[in-house]
């Protein structure tokens, strides 16, 4: 049997590179080698790309630019090429790519519009549906259009907000209440997220959102569990598991995310199974409403009051880390992560590079 040849992509110029890294060691570490000719391409935090031909144990902490190997290349936007070119001008064909580039310039529909460009399949959601996805304010119009719960909003971008921030903030407060949740529209794993209680907090909030993006989504505090979907699929998806998150903070940040050992992960949810079953179906209905292909990760808040499932965020390439939901999600219910990987690539050549 013919191996497939596929490009795994990690790094990127994101504020969530580092965790890209350990994604990126994750899948590598679960891959059939047997079925797969894998070339890795790493970008580096100021842009270059490079193709890694050394240990997947020098990936985190970028140790991996240290490496002899490197070789300076690009993904070509020219179909007829259908791959990588490298500095000597060599092409290297591939079969698809699986990009693991976390937050923006990875999954925000960048890279997915430029290997649609290039006609080569790869793994998760095309362009259109990674930037609605990204963009918090995007996605909760669409949602909001759908009839799908979330949580009361509003959004400002840098020019709105500045050219008139009092005016802003009264009607924020007005419509949301206080404690209102700030964050950039465009960012990933709780970077730049803040909890404000008063109106000073919230001006401050918002100008810390501003450093990570050009617009900002102000949300109502949800007194609630934290609960999260794995969704697999294209025209037919399916959901796993659904799992609930205990933050060792008083928000599920990036510190509580990846570098607090105190916060914990409960597979399956422990929620009444009728309410992991309703969690399921809502994370399809989104999954659907925006467009999403491949996979994705549908985070909600089950309200404490009343029980009612409030749609959070759609993350269309969710971690991959040791400590990662998606994938365990998915080993609960019979599909183990190398399986898991299996399907991922044959969604994304079943796809094709027509979209």
């Amino acid at each position: 049997m013919n191996k497939i040849t596929i490009a795994v992509l990690f790094g990127g110029v994101s504020s969530e590179h580092d965790i890209s890294l350990i994604s990126a060691k994750g899948i590598l570490s679960n891959i059939d080698y047997d079925k797969y000719n894998i070339i890795l391409m790493g970008i580096t935090k100021q842009g270059k790309w490079y193709i890694f031909n050394d240990d997947i144990n020098m990936l985190p902490d970028d140790r991996w630019l240290e490496s002899a190997t490197l070789v300076p290349a690009f993904i070509s936007p020219d179909a007829s090429v259908h791959g990588i070119v490298t500095e000597k001008g060599e092409v290297i064909r591939l079969d698809a790519v699986f990009p693991v580039l976390h937050g923006k310039n990875g999954e925000d529909g960048t890279v997915q519009g430029l290997l649609q460009l290039a006609q080569i399949p790869f793994v998760g959601c095309d362009s259109t549906s990674s930037g609605v996805c990204m963009d918090k304010a995007i996605a909760n119009a669409v949602s909001d259009a759908y009839g799908i719960e979330q949580a009361k909003w509003c959004a400002y971008t840098h020019h709105s907000y500045y050219a008139n921030p009092d005016t802003c903030l009264d009607e924020a407060i007005e419509k949301l209440g206080l404690p209102i949740f700030v964050k950039p529209a465009n960012a990933g794993s709780s970077v730049g997220i803040s909890k404000a209680r008063s109106r000073e907090e919230l001006a401050k909030g918002i100008d810390i959102a501003f450093k990570e993006d050009k617009k900002v989504v102000l949300e109502e505090f949800i007194d609630g569990l934290e609960v999260e979907c794995a969704v697999l699929g294209n025209e037919e998806p399916i959901a796993g598991e659904v799992g609930r998150i205990a933050s060792a903070a008083e928000f599920y940040d990036f510190d509580s995310k990846y570098n607090n050992p105190e916060s914990k992960l409960y597979i399956p949810a422990d929620i009444p199974q009728e309410k992991r079953d309703e969690v399921r179906t809502q994370a399809l209905k989104a999954y659907k409403a925006l467009g999403c292909e491949g996979l994705a990760r549908v985070d909600f808040f089950i309200t404490k009051n009343d029980g009612k499932i409030l749609l959070n965020e759609i993350n269309t390439i969710p971690g991959q880390t040791s400590i990662s939901m998606y994938p365990k999600l998915f080993e609960v219910v019979g599909i183990p992560y190398t399986q898991l990987i299996d399907r991922l690539i044959d969604y994304a050549l079943k796809r094709g590079s027509v979209f």
